[in-house]
């Protein structure tokens, strides 16, 4: 039986989440005008928050990375971003997960938070949010590659009941998997 994903396109409510020291902020879904928004958002983080998201030392993204960052379907590949409620605000944090048409019922997820939100419990939030919105998408299950040696993470995706695999490619990379119906 072939799952199959309906797009899902409810934008949440302007400056619906309050963030720690009394900011607001939007979570919403990536548009096709946040081209600009996304280059600037991956800029500002350090090269750390760049090779924990990627797995390797980006200077800047090709186009075609971008490309592939921006041009989401919201059916197979659903994004959103996290930005402050100021005019020109740049994003704080992007969430994503992608369905593998291969292989019904399965996507893979990505989550980056900007250097300066970190240990804030954004990354949490989002996590409960690509769940819940996995879940409504008919995703049964998720997965993303973690870096053995990002223990936050890591313990992020222990909070939400992910199993922690060997990956396949080595030592360095740890698979995080997660049945859905299982989540906490």
């Amino acid at each position: 039986m072939t799952t199959v994903l309906q797009p899902r396109l409810r934008s949440a409510a302007p400056c619906d989440w309050p963030l720690p020291g009394g900011s607001w902020a939007t979570l919403r879904l990536l548009a096709p005008g946040d081209v600009d928004a996304e280059r600037a958002f991956f800029n500002g983080l350090s090269l750390d928050a760049r090779h924990q998201r990627f797995h390797f030392g980006l200077r800047e993204l090709s186009p075609a990375l971008l490309r592939l960052l921006t041009d989401v379907d919201q059916r197979l590949h659903r994004a959103w971003v996290l930005a402050l409620c100021a005019p020109g605000q740049p994003l704080i944090a992007d969430v994503r997960f992608v369905a593998d048409p291969n292989r019904p019922g399965e996507a893979e997820f990505a989550l980056a938070v900007g250097d300066s939100w970190q240990g804030r419990g954004l990354g949490r939030r989002l996590t409960a949010h690509l769940i819940a919105e996995a879940r409504r998408a008919g995703v049964q299950w998720l997965h993303g590659d973690v870096l053995a040696e990002n223990r936050r993470m890591l313990g992020l995706m222990r909070e939400f009941g992910m199993q922690l695999q060997p990956h396949p490619d080595g030592a360095e990379l740890v698979r995080a998997r997660l049945r859905i119906d299982t989540a906490r």
